[in-house]
Order: structure tokens, then C-alpha cells, then sequence
């Protein structure tokens, strides 16, 4: 995080943190935009493929987030003239540096589940 103090470092929660994790959860907020940017995170898809990729996904809220995603500047769509033509959507550098939040959050929902199924 080049110099910019943690959260755990920090002595108080100055007001950039407060509007830097605003801005992070404005651009990954809802149900399918995390599960989508999981499904890019190894390799460049196809519409259909990402669709297959995420059950219960429908095709119009699919392509909502992808639209909303590629506005925010984290998936990069793009259209290959061919007969059909062919669609690809890909992470972005800001889009790849994601996987890091995600790796996190697998951490602490592995371990957050563990804890709450041996408390039952």
C-alpha cells in the first residue's frame, strides 16, 4: 500500500480511510459483482462463459454489473470483429488487484464459518 498506514497501524480512523473503503464498496457493492470478478480473475471470458460460471445469475443482471464494472473501470470488454462477433471481457490491472481482497475474505469466511459451526 505504498505509504499509506493500515487500519491495524493507524492510531485513529482518519477520514480518507472512511471514503478510500466508500469508494471500494461503491464499485464491488451487491450480490454478483465479487462472484463475477472471481470468475475473470484467471483468464479473459465470454459472456456465456461467466453466465456458466455463477449459478442463478440471470443474463440481464449479468450484463447490468458487467456494464457497471467496466464503467468503474475494472473489466475491460472487448469485441473482435468476426462472423459472429465475439465478445471478450477481462480484468483490468485495478481489477486484478482485487484478488488480494478476495483471498482475505476466503481467509476470514473459512475461518468465520468453522467458528460459527463449532459453536452449534
Amino acid at each position: 500500500m505504498n505509504n499509506i498506514v493500515s487500519f491495524k497501524e493507524a492510531k485513529a480512523c482518519p477520514i480518507q480511510f472512511v471514503l478510500a473503503v466508500n469508494d471500494t464498496l461503491n464499485v464491488i457493492s451487491g450480490k454478483w459483482k465479487l462472484p463475477i470478478i472471481g470468475s475473470l480473475l484467471f483468464e479473459k471470458k465470454r459472456f456465456t462463459d461467466i453466465q456458466r460460471n455463477i449459478s442463478k445469475i440471470t443474463p440481464r443482471m449479468l450484463s447490468k454489473e458487467l456494464k457497471d464494472l467496466e464503467m468503474n473501470g475494472m473489466v475491460k470488454r472487448t469485441v473482435y470483429d468476426t462472423s459472429p462477433i465475439t465478445v471478450e471481457y477481462e480484468l483490468t490491472e485495478s481489477g486484478k488487484l482485487l484478488s488480494d481482497v478476495l483471498d482475505k475474505m476466503l481467509e476470514w469466511g473459512i475461518q468465520h464459518r468453522e467458528a460459527v459451526l463449532s459453536e452449534k
